[in-house]
């Protein structure tokens, strides 16, 4: 299900489920919010590769001030200032406006993306279609000299830029330069990397209550550390059982 986009300053409110008694119920449960937090991330990072280009993103523009590629209810694209900028550095821009805000769709089989406008029409110089035809998708090329930022060409081999006004979006730039430069900044749940790097954290944080609530007795420092290993490594389940079972035999040894 497609989510709301929230902005910087909106109050955002988590659901929870209701607590149960069960056995290894608080353990299963702690598991599923911090998935939820993962999957809700909607704090906005830079893209890094050409791979990492999905879900809502904002292409900044190598402008004098903070600015991006934005367009209107009508499909018409325009340069569009930002406000949400941490000391005038376009490495940490946010939108402010749903204008700004423009959905990447991979290509099945290609190596090219779709930019859809909020008002879920695909282009860049005219969001104006709704179907993705080769005309409506770009190649993003990372640039060689300039980590996390891209240079977007498009099927007929010429470069999205910035005029040398500033104020205007073309198409047809013929090689790679300054103005054809732009950054890529989106949402953080949609960044490969970083949502399995999230993951993975979110597997390994476990208290030790809990880990001794779904045994159902104290653990042995020894035994907290198998456990949180396991929950790594995809075997927990097994390795309760086998702590539980232990328990019971040393119970009545």
């Amino acid at each position: 299900m497609v989510k709301p986009l929230a902005f910087k300053g909106e109050k955002k409110t988590k659901k929870r489920k209701a607590p149960s008694a069960e056995d290894n119920y608080l353990v299963e449960k702690n598991n599923q919010d911090r998935a939820v937090d993962t999957q809700e991330d909607d704090s906005w990072v830079t893209a890094d590769a050409p791979g990492d280009i999905n879900g809502p993103i904002v292409i900044v523009l190598p402008s004098a001030k903070p600015a991006c590629i934005a367009c209107d209810a009508g499909g018409k694209v325009f340069v569009s200032e930002l406000e949400n900028v941490v000391d005038g550095n376009p490495a940490t821009a946010e939108p402010h406006d749903v204008r700004q805000v423009w959905i990447a769709c991979k290509t099945a089989g290609t190596d090219n993306v779709g930019f859809k406008g909020h008002h879920k029409r695909l282009g860049t110089f005219s969001a104006r279609t709704e179907a993705m035809s080769p005309e409506e998708t770009f190649t993003c090329i990372a640039s060689p000299d300039t980590p996390g930022t891209f240079n977007i060409q498009t099927q007929r081999d010429k470069f999205v830029s910035l005029n040398d006004n500033g104020n205007d979006i073309r198409g047809d730039a013929e090689s790679i330069s300054f103005n054809t430069t732009v950054r890529i900044r989106m949402q953080a749940r949609f960044k490969p990397k970083l949502k399995a790097s999230k993951d993975l954290k979110a597997k390994e944080k476990i208290s030790r209550k809990e880990l001794e609530e779904a045994a159902g007795r104290r653990l042995e420092d020894e035994e907290v550390r198998k456990l949180k290993k396991a929950r790594v490594q995809g075997d927990y389940h097994e390795a309760i059982l086998d702590v539980r079972v232990k328990g019971k035999h040393d119970k009545y040894s």
